[in-house]
């Protein structure tokens, strides 16, 4: 990565940087796909003012990764683990651990309907927000984080996992979106063994779900194989699984077998995994 020059941070402008503090000092640039990395890798070491500008520069941060087509899921789960006063408020010490199933959704385009809806952008992600927890709440699934357009919640049981995500896609399929824009939600799910501590789950099955999940595309429901075998005998009604493989999901030692959800009422063709890297 290219060190900015006194002269050339001078020229760029605020919204190139992730955060700029009350007195206007401006910090983590992310101009580049090369600075956004390296934003991504310094956010922790950042003493921000308050957690109204921590958030504000994280959502610039997620925002610009997408730009360039990063997934930063080390940085996602980092935060999953490093923050847990929300979490806290949410009742997470009640958080079940253990072998259990994990679900994590991302908006897929978040960045484009951010340019379609501009201020409109807000109250859209609130609707989805909205949506996906009525569906994980409905099926007794427990939140564990929401950060600007992920969402993490935990099943006790895989059957409940699969009923709020075919609950969730039928209900934003049907919904209708001002302005013409479709905004659509990509899901993963995966099954395994992980452990509460006192900042948060631990473990690689945090890790596997959040990569199942960047793979997919809106619309799209993708389910482990170990969530698959778990769910042999326990599969709610109406639901199969499409097999699409065994993949190499990049920072995970072994491939990971993965499957789409089919029911009524879902999308069935979409485009090859998204395998890219980070």
């Amino acid at each position: 990565m290219a060190k900015l020059t006194a002269g050339e941070r001078a020229r760029l402008p605020d919204s190139a940087f992730a955060y700029v503090d009350s007195t206007g000092k401006r910090r983590l640039p992310i101009n580049d796909e090369s600075h956004v990395r390296n934003a991504l890798a310094r956010f922790e070491q950042v003493k921000f003012e308050d957690d109204g500008a921590r958030e504000k520069a994280r959502t610039r941060l997620l925002n610009a990764a997408k730009r360039y087509g990063i997934v930063p899921v080390g940085f996602i789960t980092g935060q999953f683990a490093s923050e847990r006063k929300a979490g806290a408020r949410s009742g997470a010490n009640d958080l079940p651990s253990g072998m259990v199933t994990l679900l994590f959704t991302d908006i897929e385009g978040s960045t484009r309907l951010l340019s379609q809806l501009g201020e409109g952008y807000e109250k859209a992600l609130s609707v989805v927000r909205k949506m996906i927890q009525e569906a994980v709440g409905e099926a007794e699934g427990r939140e564990v984080e929401v950060r600007a357009d992920e969402y993490f919640a935990v099943f006790a049981e895989v059957a409940s996992a699969l009923d709020a995500s075919v609950t969730l896609q039928r209900e934003l399929g049907a919904h209708r979106w001002p302005g013409g824009v479709d905004a659509r939600v990509r899901v993963g799910i995966h099954t395994g063994d992980i452990t509460m501590t006192a900042s948060g789950y631990i473990g690689l099955p945090v890790n596997t779900a959040a990569r199942v999940c960047a793979a997919g595309h809106g619309g799209q429901i993708l389910v482990s194989g170990e969530a698959v075998n778990t769910a042999k005998g326990s599969t709610p009604d109406g639901i199969a699984f499409r097999s699409l493989g065994s993949h190499e999901l990049r920072g995970l030692p072994e491939v990971t077998e993965i499957y789409q959800i089919e029911a009524a009422g879902l999308l069935t063709r979409f485009p090859t995994l998204r395998l890219s890297g980070e």
